[in-house]
């Protein structure tokens, strides 16, 4: 009766006096802490934001493990801060982009998967090897062995923009079945880059003197330098071969962007598609901060 009584005559206190409880090592305050901030949402978010973006000392960081506890990170700063840092690193940053609609993400249960899928392609390379050859491997395991496809009935699905999404459905777009490519490869030392092609996101090959490519939208087919154009049916000669060099991290994860701007747009998503676009804008701000700096 009296621990009801508690609960329901709770109410928020002095904030210098709950700043001072965060880093307190009883469970029991720690337990009446959380359940504080539980009971006063609203309050308790702005509360730890505003602790967090005061200081970067250990009290910091205490509220920084309790909003993450509590579920209320804000994932869409955070992938903000990531872009403004203009230190991109593709997985990370993929992962960021994940967590902006699907909060709770756990990315050590994507990683694994790419290790395993890193693991199996071991498992079947042998010493020495060329580039072909490790493709033809890396072809066998994502899409054969494993399942991966391209999202031919369902390409407009927001599911198939996103990384950890593609890994457990086995299907998406060609920018993300390049990007699960690309990371599967680098974890066993092979370097491959990635291709921004006009309405064709692809893989390039540059390990030897003359680069080839890699078409993941089907299957993994290699195609040749000299047979890129007709492939693709656009004129390289026009672009003197630029759109056949790879793209930066910062590109490619603002084409995965776009993409969702357009793809939560057709399913009548307006704040989600408004959010993803503010993105888009945010890393051509950033690049136009490097073109001028």
């Amino acid at each position: 009766m009296s621990n009801h009584n508690t609960k329901k005559n709770l109410a928020w206190p002095e904030e210098s006096v709950l700043r001072s409880l965060l880093d307190d090592e009883s469970s029991v305050v720690r337990n009446s802490v959380l359940s504080l901030l539980v009971k006063f949402p609203d309050k308790g978010r702005s509360f730890l934001t505003k602790i967090i973006s005061e200081s970067d000392d250990f009290i910091a960081k205490h509220a920084k493990v309790i909003q993450q506890e509590l579920g209320w990170t804000d994932n869409k700063e955070d992938f903000i801060n990531f872009i403004r840092s203009r230190r991109y690193e593709l997985e990370t940053g993929w992962y960021l982009l994940d967590r902006t609609i699907h909060h709770n993400l756990d990315s050590t249960v994507s990683s694994l998967l790419l290790d395993e899928l890193a693991d199996r392609v071991r498992d079947l390379s042998t010493s020495p090897m060329d580039a072909r050859q490790t493709c033809n491997v890396l072809n066998r395991v994502l899409f054969h062995e494993f399942g991966f496809r391209a999202a031919h009935k369902d390409f407009e699905n927001p599911n198939n923009s996103f990384l950890h999404s593609v890994l457990e459905r086995k299907q998406g777009l060609p920018i993300t079945l390049s990007l699960i490519y690309i990371l599967v490869a680098r974890r066993v030392g092979f370097d491959l880059e990635p291709i921004g092609l006009p309405g064709r996101f692809m893989v390039g090959c540059f390990a030897q003197e003359i680069p080839f490519y890699i078409d993941v939208w089907v299957g993994g087919k290699m195609i040749d330098l000299e047979d890129m154009s007709q492939y693709i049916g656009l004129s390289i000669d026009e672009s003197s071969g630029g759109i056949l060099l790879p793209v930066t991290v910062s590109e490619m994860i603002t084409r995965g962007c776009r993409n969702l701007v357009h793809h939560f747009g057709l399913k009548g998503k307006k704040e989600e598609s408004e959010m993803f676009q503010l993105f888009v804008a945010e890393f051509e701000r950033m690049r136009g901060i490097e073109t001028n700096a």
